[in-house]
């Protein structure tokens, strides 16, 4: 299934950090996605059928489902998938990997993963999205990624080390032979947090979560110090993180 099994079903450990400190996704590169997904002249988000691969806590899955759209959540972490239920009860949350989608053939418009793809096997996860996508239907493959540009950005990095979606190639990610990239696009944003919320965005990323307690409070020791001391943050209770939101969209090539 995953690269790294033991990363990939980390999550459910620090569902409450993974909630309280990752992002959202900014609305623009959503209604990007769903104007480039949509089968009908004019677009019409209302009309897909949407599945959210690899849902976690509903970070992506929440922006159909405010806009009261028909997407179902896959998720392979019971505790994720938990905390995603309580979270949006009229939504259909089932159990499921990239490589394994508890759905019929040709049913879905628009199948999305949104920091997770790095976590699959590539060429199974396409097959099985072939598999499931209607004709002309559109998989999305979306990443926030931390502008490191802004140099205080670039010494928290440092700090936490690099993730598994950080070392991945975001702006042509690989697809299966059944997949062909079809159109990207960068959307840069800024997304202000509490303390708080800074140091559960750090200690929600799996290798963190898999660190021994004593390598972990090093690393946090480290961040307090960042907080504390860069010109840039000392003094403040809010910190704004500049994040480019990759978006990449691929669909099934024609059965020859």
């Amino acid at each position: 299934m995953a690269r790294d099994n033991t990363h990939a079903l980390s999550f459910g450990l620090a569902v409450d950090d993974y909630e309280r400190g990752r992002p959202s996704y900014p609305a623009a590169a959503v209604d990007w996605m769903l104007a480039q997904s949509s089968p009908n002249e004019p677009p019409s988000a209302a009309d897909l059928v949407i599945v959210d691969v690899g849902a976690g806590t509903g970070k992506f899955t929440a922006s159909f489902a405010e806009r009261g759209l028909n997407v179902t959540a896959v998720e392979p972490d019971s505790a994720m998938r938990a905390r995603f239920s309580a979270r949006f009860p009229h939504v259909e949350a089932l159990e499921g990997t990239g490589e394994s989608l508890p759905l019929p053939d040709t049913s879905v418009d628009l199948v999305t993963f949104a920091q997770a793809w790095h976590w699959v096997d590539v060429e199974a996860a396409s097959a099985e999205i072939a598999r499931v996508l209607k004709p002309g239907g559109t998989l999305g493959l979306i990443w926030n990624i931390r502008d490191d540009s802004v140099e205080w950005v670039r010494q928290l990095g440092e700090i936490m080390g690099a993730s598994a979606a950080e070392e991945y190639e975001t702006l042509t990610p690989p697809v299966g032979a059944s997949l062909e990239r079809v159109a990207h696009a960068d959307f840069f944003w800024d997304n202000p947090l509490s303390r708080e919320q800074l140091l559960a965005m750090v200690t929600s990323r799996s290798y963190i979560i898999a660190m021994s307690e004593d390598k972990r409070r090093a690393l946090l020791q480290q961040l307090e110090e960042l907080l504390d001391e860069h010109p840039q943050l000392a003094g403040h209770d809010t910190y704004v993180m500049p994040y480019v939101t990759s978006v990449t969209l691929a669909r099934a090539l024609p059965v020859s």
